[in-house]
């Protein structure tokens, strides 16, 4: 009746409820919460069902489009706005009084109000107890999910450092326990985190047993000496590993920055925890990711009476899902004693509160990532906010990745585009004219140039793209990398066995796949060794795409043996040094960059740093460390 299509009704059904015919009957613009529909598509809707009663300064269409701007936010990273931004935008789309729009989404409670401080450079933030000292503040406006989120993850943070127990603590207060010290063991007992039982005297890490395996009922936390842990530091592989172990020793929760060579402090810091008796766990944003934790795991433990050192590696998803590592306790809980989220600038808010939430008392978590790379799809910043806050023990690490890849990527992350020296072609710059030229050159690369200089097949090569869009997006991309090297009907939605495929089960998650075939239950991929059986209802609404090319977006988390970087000219709006930086760096053995945009590259490398994000959780977590001192400062 209001004109909208037919497909459109079971997504309006699963977004509105079993009421949803009446409830859009009553209110159109409520057609804005399924997702895909735009503003002039829901006015359009509300003009066929209410006819001459329909106009812009209708309140039901006001609210409705407070909460769809507040979602588009999401969408763009954002956890909040602010009031201004908000308010501009309400009057963009032609909403007559954007503050009564405002003020009535506050009332009715669809929308949080928050005054967030504004910091001054060079001015100190005032102390908690400071009731006459002035801050300027800032007012955001945000919907409750992402709020929650945000404050689930400054709480879980603040939980996990402030209920952690330094080595030297736990060992004193067993001791005492042990000669027969009722008062410490009672306090031992009533200590956030801690629990039963201790190592041996002799400073050896307490034998694991069943209990401790299965992180059951009986469960008792190996409690490694601080000895324990400096004779872990002394035996690490390099300066930055031991200094993380050391931080980790000292600390519940520690930040650890590097690039892809650093992935291998972390494995060392998991391999000398699991080596003292602790469920010690890495975390990546991708199965890619995993393999190549794994890998460094291996090479970190090669002693271990561990069947498979590499077996500690998990993806963050399958960890979360009970599908890899150690599962939950008899509390639900993760049964972990250290985990090391590596790819932590991936992390969107609701995941990292879940995640957090999952982690009992006295756990280690260690944030792992490089802060060059773009930032989450999903809302938030959480590994750049934690990093601003200085609110946790920070490691940097000094090992660089080699060759002239990472000497490239090494300068981008400081904002310069240098040349570098590629003797044996690591790097290769193909200049083109136009988007037309930029994909023939790319398939080009991907068939034929670099299979015959590298001996890199066309599997083991990625083309990454700013945008799916365009004549040199992804889909054309991908339309012209089939028809070379994979060309078929496209019986099932398009698809043929052995096409590349980019598989996205939920938003922000990308699963590189193969087509293996397809039946009546749906379309069959090999994504990574598992086999997913996307349905065909899926594979139509946009979840299967072909992934020969990807964004950078999509890229983060994954390295490939090749990468093929296309910046055609209408694709410079785009560039940033983080998107520079990450699609530059997704290639391990060779780069070749398609370059279209001229001067436009060096520019966004030098002078556009990031796309800013509207969040919260800096100031929650200042907050916290503001409170937490003064709360110190009473006690003492």
């Amino acid at each position: 009746a209001g004109g909208a299509p037919e497909a459109l009704a079971e997504k309006a059904a699963e977004a509105l409820g079993e009421r949803a015919a009446e409830a859009l009957a009553a209110d159109p613009w409520q057609l804005l919460g399924v997702p895909g529909v735009r503003p002039e598509q829901a006015d359009g809707f509300a003009r066929a069902l209410l006819g001459a009663a329909c106009g812009p300064a209708d309140e039901r269409r006001a609210q409705a489009l407070v909460g769809w701007l507040l979602e588009q936010a999401a969408v763009a990273g954002h956890s909040a706005l602010e009031a201004s931004a908000l308010r501009a935008a309400l009057a963009q789309r032609a909403v007559p009084d954007p503050d009564e729009a405002l003020q009535t989404a506050i009332a009715d409670g669809a929308v949080l109000v928050f005054q967030d401080a504004i910091d001054t450079p060079g001015r100190a933030r005032p102390a908690a107890d400071d009731e006459e000292a002035e801050q300027p503040v800032r007012i955001l406006l945000g919907l409750d999910r992402f709020a929650m989120a945000e404050e689930s993850v400054a709480d879980g943070l603040a939980r996990l450092l402030n209920t952690f127990e330094a080595a030297g603590a736990e060992r004193d207060t067993a001791d005492a326990a042990e000669a027969g010290d009722d008062g410490a063991a009672d306090e031992a007992a009533a200590a956030p985190g801690a629990t039963a039982g201790a190592d041996d005297v002799s400073g050896a890490p307490a034998a694991p047993d069943a209990r401790q395996e299965d992180g059951g009922a009986g469960y008792r936390r190996p409690r490694p000496s601080a000895a324990d842990w400096a004779a872990a530091a002394a035996a690490a592989p390099s300066p930055s590993a031991a200094e993380l172990i050391r931080a980790a020793a000292g600390s519940g929760l520690v930040a650890h920055t590097g690039a892809e060579a650093a992935r291998a402090e972390p494995a060392a810091l998991i391999a000398a925890a699991r080596a003292l008796g602790l469920r010690a766990f890495g975390a990546t944003h991708s199965e890619n990711g995993r393999r190549r934790l794994a890998a460094h795991l291996t090479e970190a433990a090669p002693d271990t009476d561990a069947a498979d050192p590499g077996a500690a590696a998990v993806t963050v998803a399958d960890l979360l899902s009970g599908q890899q590592g150690p599962g939950r306790d008899t509390d639900g809980a993760l049964a972990l004693d250290l985990l090391v989220v590596l790819d932590a600038p991936q992390l969107d808010l609701e995941t990292a509160a879940l995640l957090i939430e999952s982690l009992t008392d006295g756990t280690r978590l260690v944030l792992s990532g490089d802060p060059g790379v773009l930032w989450s799809a999903g809302p938030g910043r959480l590994f750049a906010d934690l990093l601003a806050a200085r609110f946790c023990p920070q490691v940097a690490s000094r090992t660089p990745d080699s060759g002239p890849i990472g000497e490239l990527v090494s300068g981008i992350g400081i904002g310069e585009l240098n040349q570098v020296e590629a003797p044996g072609k690591e790097v290769v710059i193909v200049p083109v004219r136009d988007a037309r030229e930029a994909v023939h050159r790319t398939v080009q690369l991907v068939a034929d140039s670099v299979p015959r200089a590298l001996g890199v097949p066309a599997e083991q090569t990625r083309v990454i793209t700013v945008g799916h869009g365009g004549a040199a997006g992804t889909r054309a991309l991908n339309t012209a990398l089939k028809e070379r090297l994979n060309p078929g009907p496209g019986r099932f939605g398009g698809f043929d066995p052995g096409d590349h495929v980019a598989y996205t089960p939920a938003p922000g998650r990308t699963l590189p796949g193969k087509v293996t075939g397809a039946d009546a239950a749906g379309l069959r991929l090999d994504c990574d060794g598992g086999t997913i059986v996307v349905p065909r209802e899926q594979v139509g609404a946009g979840a299967v795409r072909h992934g020969w090319a990807l964004t950078a977006h999509q890229a983060a988390g994954m390295r490939w043996p090749a990468a093929v970087v296309v910046l055609p000219g209408d694709a410079a709006g785009g560039l940033t040094r983080a998107w520079v930086y990450t699609a530059f760096s997704r290639g391990e053995r060779h780069l070749s960059v398609v370059q279209g945009v001229d001067q436009a590259l060096p520019r966004a490398v030098a002078e556009v740093p990031v796309k800013e994000r509207t969040t919260r959780l800096r100031t929650l977590l200042q907050t916290q460390s503001v409170q937490a001192a003064a709360d110190a400062a009473a006690a003492g």
